[in-house]
């Protein structure tokens, strides 16, 4: 079976700004038949989720308020990358100013596509190891984070029961397990 072919672009047109994203409608060539059908495609920023670790291997969870879903969810510091700015710098300003926390050593663990079917951005993953809360927060207006330090050793549970069911969240921990399994330690 042969992959599937390049979809053609017919038209595109940006149908609203919402300064965090953009909504674009694009007009598309199906390559197996030729027939047009339209697109709704959401132009964000690139964002960064950070895992961190402090010296006693605590990790630095986060809760706050999603809309989305009209509740609190327990996840991992991120954020939006700002225009120009270098992944690894907006993962380190974001959690210092979600957390206070400032580490000692990040390790990237690649990017993941949040959702590829209508977003055109990158999810940044990051390890944060031997972090101190020697920063100070600077929440965003609009922001209320609670930081919860939570035990290595529970992460698992956290994920298995339904604490941590934020999509992006959930495949950080999958990339991070996966440079684990490379690693020999967890010794900074």
């Amino acid at each position: 079976m042969s992959p599937p072919r390049e979809w053609k672009r017919v038209k595109t047109g940006l149908t609203a700004d919402y300064t965090i994203l953009k909504i674009r409608e694009d007009t598309v060539a199906d390559p197996r038949e030729g027939a047009e059908h339209p697109r709704v495609i959401i132009e964000s920023s690139d964002w960064v989720n950070i895992i961190a670790y402090t010296l006693d291997e605590q990790v630095v969870l986060i809760r706050q308020f999603r809309f989305g879903i009209w509740q609190n969810t327990l996840e991992i510091p991120g954020g939006m990358v700002d225009p120009g700015e270098d992944p690894a710098d907006a993962a380190l300003r974001e959690l210092e100013e979600e957390t206070g926390f400032v580490p000692s050593k990040m390790v990237p663990l690649g990017f993941i596509h949040p959702n590829p079917a209508l977003q055109t951005n990158r999810c940044h993953l990051f390890l944060a190891l031997g972090c101190d809360a020697a920063g100070e927060r600077h929440l965003d207006a609009g922001e209320d984070i609670e930081v919860v330090l939570t035990p290595r050793a529970r992460i698992p549970d956290l994920l298995r029961n339904g604490e941590i069911t934020h999509a992006l969240v959930l495949a950080a921990f999958m990339k991070e397990r996966l440079y684990w399994d490379k690693e020999t330690s967890y010794t900074d």
